[in-house]
């Protein structure tokens, strides 16, 4: 405990016997270097509000999403496609996990994202077992 007291007294004495010009030095670049991340951030910050997200990051967001509201497992995107709204999905989601695996219970799930590709809503539009073929024509 006493080490680390002398530690601490030791650090505060060096800083203390800086000379002013030392000190002043080492804070011309922070300040720049404050205001050139404050500028990068602000122009990032404007780029990012102003561009679409791509389809890719709209897929990975739209199952990121899901998976958080549902608290499944979103395996696969199979339909995906822009809207006037924004985006519409149907997405792949093991509901229920059996063994053997062809047997467990996936949902087909219909999301809709906004333009910013934030979820507005979802609907599970049908429910099959895994490894059962699809009877109503390729759907």
């Amino acid at each position: 405990m006493s080490n680390t007291n002398n530690t601490s007294e030791s650090q505060g004495s060096q800083r203390s016997s800086q000379s002013p010009q030392s000190s002043r030095k080492s804070q011309k670049p922070q300040k720049s270097h404050d205001s050139q991340d404050s500028q990068e951030s602000h122009e990032s910050h404007e780029s990012h509000e102003s561009r679409r997200p791509r389809p890719m990051e709209v897929l990975r967001e739209a199952r990121a999403q899901l998976a958080e509201l549902t608290g499944m497992t979103a395996e696969t995107v199979s339909s995906f496609e822009r809207t006037e709204e924004g985006w519409s999905l149907e997405v792949e989601v093991l509901e229920l996990q059996r063994v053997p695996d062809t047997m467990s219970l996936m949902g087909s799930y219909q999301v809709e994202l906004d333009s910013e590709g934030q979820l507005t809503g979802y609907r599970r539009v049908r429910r099959y077992e895994r490894g059962r073929a699809d009877s109503r024509g390729g759907r």
